[in-house]
């Protein structure tokens, strides 16, 4: 009897857990893809542009037996069962609030039929690490050691031989993978993240840890879209870090990006709110003036050099340095005084490698009122910051071609002054 693979945030065939789960027994096997209306509400342009292209590669890889079909996926996956008389649906596990509240409705309407989770999008799965009492981890450092004692498999040995392939013309009810109009600034789909993968760790990942604060060099693998969708797996990426400093400072960000998704896990409203429940009580600006404060921000028009350079390469190409990301963010929360949730907002919507458990905890990481927090007194001097990572002015050369001129404007706030004003009211709530 068939199965059914549903491929969600796992765009590959390599290294694929469900792959070999759902082909056991020698089954044919469907492989589908659910277009859920939702993601165009809350996906962004380019991240919808990457899911578009990544699914045509796979359909391409699959010599075109993917079957796309569109609606809410608690209504089209039993439909696709009961037309297929399929006996198991097979996917790797999410562990994000949308993503587990939708699969307990989808296996509720399945009734007898399972839908069977194998792997996750991370190297170790929310949930799997613990404190000795079972309680999450609310601290970055401990988590890493015990994630690392913790471990994980070697990679799954999956293509697309792997399974007998059901036509989607024999099942009928697809769609055509829309077009897409935006503009990817690099190749989405499974291989484009392998070969992304190999020249960093042929070029760059000796260098990682020296290099990977400079956004005035090419030190980092621009390999957090394709973890985004899945296109490659961190088991895949890991197998090929050794003991080097570069390779283990590698590793080190690959588990922030599975604990920030164990916190998400473990609290999931802190997608949106304050974790530090303390930080409900901060003052913030929301009045007309912080609008169009937000609005200068956005534009990158600043007059902080850095800054602008940074909300200009995002806009412009849906990708922002991670090091610019913690100054931008900083500004906003700390020299402007807006909420952390209308940048967050604006990062999801703009970013290709938009991750709601990253994105979101790294800035309340900034805003200081997330796990692992900056000290609340910390706060980044935008000119001290670009002198320090920038420090040729490469980078804001690129984006900020008029800087220094005539039409470049002046620093729209005083910084040491806004530093004075943020440290009040952080103290209020202290």
């Amino acid at each position: 009897m068939p199965t059914l693979l549903w491929f969600r945030r796992d765009l590959r065939l390599h290294d694929l857990p469900a792959l070999l789960e759902a082909a056991d027994g020698d089954q044919e096997v469907l492989a589908c893809y659910v277009l859920d209306p939702r993601l165009k509400q809350s996906g962004g342009p380019r991240r919808l542009q990457y899911l578009y292209d990544s699914l045509r590669e796979l359909r391409d890889g699959l010599d075109g037996r993917l079957l796309v079909v569109e609606g809410n996926p608690v209504d089209r996956i039993p439909a696709l069962v009961k037309k297929t008389k399929a006996t198991s649906v097979h996917v790797s596990g999410d562990y994000l609030d949308f993503g587990k509240r939708r699969d307990d409705a989808v296996r509720k309407a399945l009734g007898d039929v399972p839908l069977e989770e194998s792997g996750s999008p991370y190297l170790v799965s929310p949930g799997r690490v613990t404190k000795d009492d079972g309680t999450p981890y609310k601290v970055f450092t401990p988590f890493y050691a015990a994630w690392k004692a913790h471990g994980w498999r070697a990679p799954a040995r999956t293509t697309a031989k792997s399974a007998r392939w059901i036509d989607p013309a024999d099942v009928g009810g697809g769609v055509d993978i829309p077009r897409g109009d935006a503009e990817l600034d690099h190749p989405a789909g499974e291989a484009a993240a392998r070969k992304a993968w190999k020249k960093f760790v042929n070029s760059a990942l000796e260098d990682y840890a020296d290099d990977r604060d400079r956004p005035d060099h090419e030190g980092t693998s621009r390999m957090s879209a394709h973890l985004k969708f899945g296109t490659i797996h961190p088991r895949t990426m890991a197998a090929d870090l050794g003991g080097g400093k570069g390779a283990q400072a590698y590793l080190r960000e690959l588990a922030f990006r599975d604990f920030y998704a164990t916190v998400v896990h473990a609290w999931p409203d802190s997608t949106w709110w304050n974790w530090n429940k303390n930080f409900d009580r901060i003052e913030v600006d929301e009045d007309k003036d912080a609008e169009k404060r937000f609005e200068t921000w956005k534009a990158g028009k600043t007059g902080f050099p850095i800054v602008d350079a940074g909300m200009r390469q995002l806009a412009e190409t849906g990708f922002m340095h991670n090091r610019v990301r913690m100054i931008t963010a900083s500004f906003l929360v700390k020299d402007l005084h807006l909420p952390w949730q209308w940048g967050a907002r604006w990062f999801l919507e703009q970013l290709t490698d938009g991750d709601m458990a990253s994105n979101q905890h790294g800035w309340q990481w900034a805003a200081g009122c997330g796990t692992d927090a900056a000290p609340y007194f910390r706060v980044f001097n935008p000119t001290t910051q670009g002198n320090k990572f920038d420090p040729d002015g490469a980078y804001v050369k690129r984006w900020v071609p008029e800087c220094g001129g005539d039409d470049y404007p002046e620093p729209m706030v005083d910084h040491a002054a806004e530093r004075l004003e943020a440290l009040r009211r952080y103290e209020g709530v202290r």
